[in-house]
């Protein structure tokens, strides 16, 4: 029996989400949420046969039993209303803004410390691209300082995105720390105008205490990139690791399925490919809690 989802948000990363959860084994969507009537993603989510609603969340409260889990991709500030409506339902909630209300989630870290909770956040695309990567090399020598830079095409970012540039920040940042494991984390967000657009790239600067070994932190490193490439296929390494004294250079591409939005649009493959295997995991773990 499959568990029922619906999708907060019809932009593009709710409607590439729309995508990927109609494939699941798992989960069942149902419903599309938005506040755009005349938007592509709800004019999609209706030939799929989904029930939609264009008056925000209050449309779905008269029909809530529509769906357990809700996914969000609005934006943070949105989130934090939402927030507060789904927890007095007693709705699971998967948060995909950087309004970070409950815990940080990123699957090959630490996948199923949090599926207890009612709402856990997916922090941000740039998150789940570089936070492994820092875990990865926290693993074998203790990190410093971990700085990221997160460079998508301006096309695939979307109002939402725009409207979550300093959330972007400061959540991708505390999530180097947090889950990362950096002693201080720092993040950038660069929206590149180029034509034809950019696949998504990502670059983390790591510095380091004590010994470098350098062939355990890139074992670690090829390892993680494996584990994140078994969910999101375009996740990669473009080049080998770079060391210069404390110093561990990484450069990362994220190439996108193209079930929405094309191939470039690496930022929202890894953020609902993430987000999928957090839902269906979540919903494997609510199963056994109730058998």
């Amino acid at each position: 029996m499959k568990t029922k989802v619906a999708i907060i948000g019809s932009g593009n990363i709710g409607t590439d989400l729309m995508k990927k959860l109609l494939r699941s084994d798992v989960l069942e969507l149902t419903a599309m949420i938005g506040i755009d009537s005349n938007s592509e993603g709800l004019r999609m989510a209706k030939e799929h046969g989904l029930s939609t609603f264009s008056n925000g969340l209050d449309g779905f409260l008269e029909k809530y039993e529509l769906a357990d889990v809700l996914f969000d991709a609005t934006s943070a500030k949105a989130h934090h209303h939402h927030a507060e409506i789904l927890k007095k339902l007693g709705k699971k909630v998967i948060d995909l803004t950087p309004a970070a209300i409950g815990p940080f989630v990123v699957p090959p870290v630490n996948l199923h410390e949090h599926l207890h909770e009612q709402n856990v956040n997916m922090i941000t695309c740039g998150g789940q691209a570089t936070i492994p990567i820092v875990h990865s090399i926290n693993s074998v020598a203790e990190v410093e300082y971990a700085e990221i830079v997160a460079t998508i095409s301006s096309r695939s970012a979307g109002p939402g995105t725009r409207a979550n540039i300093d959330e972007f920040t400061v959540t991708t940042a505390k999530g180097l720390e947090v889950i990362g494991g950096a002693e201080n984390g720092k993040a950038i967000i660069i929206l590149n105008p180029a034509e034809p657009p950019i696949l998504m790239r990502d670059t983390v600067y790591c510095l380091l205490k004590g010994n470098v070994i350098q062939k355990e932190i890139t074992q670690s490193i090829k390892n993680m990139v494996k584990r994140v490439s078994e969910y999101v296929p375009g996740y990669r390494l473009r080049t080998d690791p770079i060391f210069e004294d404390n110093k561990v250079t990484v450069f990362l591409e994220v190439e996108g399925s193209g079930d929405y939005l094309p191939s470039y649009a690496g930022n929202l493959d890894i953020m609902t490919s993430s987000a999928v295997k957090v839902g269906e995991e979540l919903a494997k773990y609510v199963m056994t809690q109730q058998a």
